[in-house]
């Protein structure tokens, strides 16, 4: 019997508890959140409400719980030493050290990685800490650039010119804002094309991939509105995309070991968790857009759903650099996830209103996200609400599965009808082939 600590409290962590729960071995699942999360109190031994980017904390409780393994669902406890402050415990970890974790939490430490040790996929770029010189780089770029705050800004800091600024005064406002705010930010060459993204399980010496998901973070249908968290999710049964070729999907594999090994010997230390590659595919190949050091939210949901094999042994070989013992298989299966979130989502949103989910069919598919318990009452909290997850043969049948449930969530909420449909699928693929020909 091992008892795990399972770090945060939103559809992502639910998922991870799930898979947790679901294992063939005997454990123990502890969890701390920062609100009542009813699915996963449901699978808990053990839940409470604390601080979990205090290392202090979390290492108490896991003491006091006599925890073996800790498995951290957020980026905030990665970037605050959480994991550092585990393993000095002598509690193993899935989720890197703090120094390790600024593959996310600094875009130029990851961009600077990547020419420090050749790693390929990467775009022109430059760091400014003052305005000094950032019109010009404008033009260098023939005003195809992407604006990214360096640091943690929960997938909501990326301004791409030309979709979410219209003008090179709205673009200089933006810089400004950041530097007014005592932050630094990255220029990049804006790259055309589609977006996927690949995750990694790491041990620091092997790696293991997941299947390819591609994620929608623009607000409404049609992808437009403004970015968010992520609206929803979609995979294939082949674990490829409709529109990458097997070229692509090497290419993102092999950026991802690359970068797994370059952190080891920039910083001597194994990387120990999951890698998340956010990339796209171009005309000529695919480029890296950005690493996060943690599953995906909602593509966790996507991957843990049709993973056949057993996520706890998963979890003891990444710590015990024994990754490649195993072969880990997923299902030849489609998957849909769709997210409910409020009504003003994500600049404005609607809180503390009740939620009803009487009418969802299965729940066993329904993954409970900023959501607290008050009496017998289910309130959403500001930001993504609930997702629910769609296992099929096709992306059109996950799709259908997936949007007859979640328009079942009643109150003040919404949610993209468009993300899996054949329609939006379609148009992916024959963007990229017009890229492409």
């Amino acid at each position: 019997m091992n008892n795990f600590l399972v770090i945060g409290s939103g559809a992502r962590e639910h998922a991870i508890v799930n898979a947790l729960y679901s294992s063939r071995l005997d454990s123990k699942i502890y969890c701390i959140g920062n609100s009542y999360n009813p699915g996963i109190m449901k699978l808990c031994f053990e839940y409470v409400v604390g601080d979990y980017n205090s290392s202090s904390f979390v290492v108490n409780y896991a003491n006091k719980n006599k925890i073996d393994y800790a498995i951290i669902g957020p980026e905030n406890p990665l970037e605050a030493g959480v994991s550092d402050a585990l393993w000095e415990a002598n509690i193993k970890v899935v989720g890197p050290k703090k120094e390790l974790a600024k593959i996310e939490t600094s875009k130029a430490f990851t961009r600077n990685l990547q020419v420090d040790y050749g790693i390929p996929g990467g775009p022109k770029f430059q760091s400014f800490t003052t305005l000094n010189g950032v019109a010009e780089y404008f033009e260098e770029l023939n005003h195809e650039f992407v604006i990214k705050f360096d640091g943690l800004a929960g997938g909501k800091g990326v301004k791409v010119y030309g979709e979410h600024i219209e003008t090179i005064p709205d673009a200089l406002d933006y810089c400004k804002s950041i530097i007014d705010s005592g932050g630094s930010f990255l220029i990049e060459e804006k790259f055309i094309g589609e977006e996927f993204s690949l995750m990694s399980f790491c041990d620091g010496k092997n790696i293991q991939h997941m299947p390819i998901v591609q994620d929608h973070k623009r607000a409404y249908e049609n992808d437009s509105g403004p970015n968010t968290g992520g609206m929803g999710t979609y995979s294939d049964y082949n674990h490829s995309l409709p529109f990458l070729n097997d070229t692509d999907i090497e290419s993102a594999k092999k950026i991802n070991l690359l970068t797994m090994e370059a952190l080891k010997n920039k910083t001597g230390m194994d990387y120990i968790g999951i890698l998340y590659g956010g990339f796209m595919a171009v005309k000529n190949g695919v480029r890296l857009i950005e690493y996060n050091a943690r599953f995906g939210d909602p593509e966790a949901m996507n991957v843990l759903s049709i993973l056949k094999t057993d996520f706890i042994d998963i979890c003891k070989r990444m710590v015990s650099a024994s990754l490649d013992k195993i072969k880990i298989e997923f299902e030849n299966k489609a998957t849909v996830c769709k997210y409910s979130v409020p009504n003003g989502y994500p600049d404005n949103p609607v809180k503390n209103q009740i939620i009803d989910i009487s009418d969802i069919k299965d729940k066993d598919k329904l993954f409970y996200a900023s959501v607290n318990i008050e009496g017998d009452n289910l309130i959403e909290t500001g930001s993504r609400t609930l997702a629910v997850i769609s296992v099929a043969e096709t992306i059109v049948d996950a799709e259908r599965s997936a949007e007859d449930n979640i328009k079942r969530v009643k109150g003040p909420v919404f949610h993209r009808s468009d993300i899996g449909t054949k329609e939006l699928v379609d148009s992916r693929k024959s963007n990229m082939d017009k890229i492409r020909c």
